[in-house]
């Protein structure tokens, strides 16, 4: 699916993708990434609180462990812990008696009765929920995020499919949680999450339930929280006809004339659901956004679910395209050198969201520089836009978003890290450290559990032929594969995309 254009642009980067596939030249690709796995699979042990299970959000370089972990975190825990068994790291022993202290763990946590879901924050020393952030001081006010209760609950099925001895905890575990809880009817969507009490700042109470839900659904399609989504439809909590309620890109007309830019596309049906299948055209490619142009909003999902082979007509073009244009900003329209732009944490502290702005649906969302160098496309008929940037500053690349690229462009991917590695500060005992500034060559040295999982979970499936997505795909392809499989986006090369 790539267009001249792109070619063109990446043709030097091609050439040389062989000779810097690894830090090693001598070692094949497959070697490489096993090498990183392992390495990767160090930061884990740093993360980890063994007295619970439980691994840190975050680790310094030095070991400093970070006294906050969530859903999403225990969950890439579990999954890693599979990953480094099916790759010889651990003993399927071993394996399983970590497991086995996670689960009973989690077993434990406090979480919301009548739903079933965790909380957002708990200690991973202690397994408590937290109402006080360690770092300040400040209050938590306690909340249910359907995402990262899906990342969780996904986590559970796999332990469920890969460990059998776990299997009855994990499975009684992850038929607790019930994601229908954060359907909205009325729109067709589910919520970003709800508050037991009620929150400063915008929320919805919902007498039925008892809860404050967050006042924004997950509108935007192709973004992470459709895991969560997955889940619902597969147990029947949420209706089929959700997955067609999504925006792909918002329509064309001057009442959307706030998105990114103006889209091009046609309405089609599914299931009685009118579909705007809307494209934004960039670098001589048809694209469906995310919501801020990340590479985990659109790839952390294939980590555990085969959407390209369910839907060849929609993720199967949509995501190597998606590749194509990261890579495109990164070492042509930018002019970084490097690509791969992702939420991380911000070499000069903190944690930030970084995207290619032109692929993401907020106007001032994700930028891929410190400086927050954004484009404006304006949107004919409604509102002008404004001329391209003359330059971008200092550009931050997270190595995990090279690995989520692996399925599609693997030597331009390892190259990539090849390149990170030699040039930059950018590598410790436990793999890749979390963020790199190109320009000024700062370096963020913390590994974080979120990014480090899914370097584990996409260099598993590389070198297990998927064998890490099938532990989990499995349970929601009867529910969701047909869904997939009778939609068609309007992506692909520019002019083909009617």
């Amino acid at each position: 699916m790539r267009t001249p254009i792109v070619l063109a642009a990446l043709a030097a980067a091609v050439a040389v993708s062989l000779a810097a596939a690894s830090p090693a030249p001598s070692k094949s690709p497959r070697n490489v990434v096993a090498d990183y796995a392992a390495d990767t699979w160090r930061s884990f042990d740093m993360m980890l609180y063994p007295e619970t299970g439980l691994v840190a959000d975050n680790v310094s370089a030095e070991g400093v462990r970070a006294r906050y972990t969530s859903p999403t975190n225990v969950g890439t825990y579990l999954w890693s812990t599979i990953a480094a068994r099916d790759l010889g790291l651990i003993t399927n022993a071993q394996a399983v008696a970590r497991i086995d202290r996670t689960l009973d763990t989690v077993a434990t946590l406090e979480r919301h009765e009548e739903s079933g879901q965790f909380y957002n924050w708990y200690d991973p020393q202690t397994g408590a929920k937290l109402t006080v952030w360690p770092a300040d001081g400040s209050t938590v006010h306690p909340f249910l995020s359907s995402v990262d209760n899906g990342w969780l609950a996904a986590a559970l099925v796999m332990v469920a499919n890969a460990v059998p001895v776990h299997a009855a905890q994990a499975r009684a575990l992850y038929q607790s949680m019930h994601f229908g809880f954060y359907y909205d009817p009325g729109a067709g969507l589910i919520r970003g999450g709800a508050w037991p009490d009620q929150p400063p700042g915008c929320s919805v109470y919902d007498p039925a339930k008892d809860v404050y839900f967050t006042c924004h659904h997950y509108g935007a399609f192709n973004t992470e929280p459709r895991i969560a989504s997955y889940i619902g439809i597969a147990t029947g909590e949420i209706p089929a006809t959700h997955y067609f309620k999504g925006w792909r890109t918002f329509p064309d007309t001057c009442d959307w004339s706030w998105q990114e830019t103006k889209p091009d596309g046609v309405w089609r049906s599914y299931l009685g659901v009118d579909v705007f299948e809307g494209h934004y055209t960039y670098a001589g490619m048809n694209i469906v956004p995310s919501w801020g142009g990340s590479m985990f909003e659109a790839l952390m999902v294939p980590l555990l679910v085969p959407e390209e082979q369910w839907g060849p007509d929609s993720w199967g073009v949509n995501h190597p395209l998606y590749v194509q244009a990261q890579i495109y900003h990164g070492k042509e329209e930018a002019g970084y050198g490097y690509w791969g732009f992702s939420p991380s944490n911000n070499p000069d502290g903190g944690y930030r969201e970084y995207g290619v702005d032109p692929i993401g649906l907020e106007p001032n969302g994700y930028a891929s520089d410190q400086e927050r160098t954004f484009v404006d496309n304006g949107f004919e008929g409604c509102r002008p836009g404004a001329p391209p940037p003359d330059d971008y500053g200092r550009g931050v690349v997270t190595p995990h978003a090279s690995f989520l690229a692996l399925d599609w462009e693997r030597g331009q991917a390892l190259a990539n890290l090849a390149k990170l590695r030699r040039n930059f500060d950018a590598y410790g005992t436990g793999g890749f450290y979390d963020a790199i500034d190109v320009v000024t060559g700062t370096v963020s040295r913390f590994y974080l559990a979120l990014d480090q999982g899914m370097v584990m979970a996409a260099a598993a499936n590389e070198l297990t032929g998927d064998r890490l997505q099938g532990y989990f795909a499995g349970e929601i392809e009867a529910a969701l594969r047909p869904l997939m499989a009778m939609e068609e986006f309007t992506a692909g090369p520019a002019g083909d995309g009617g």
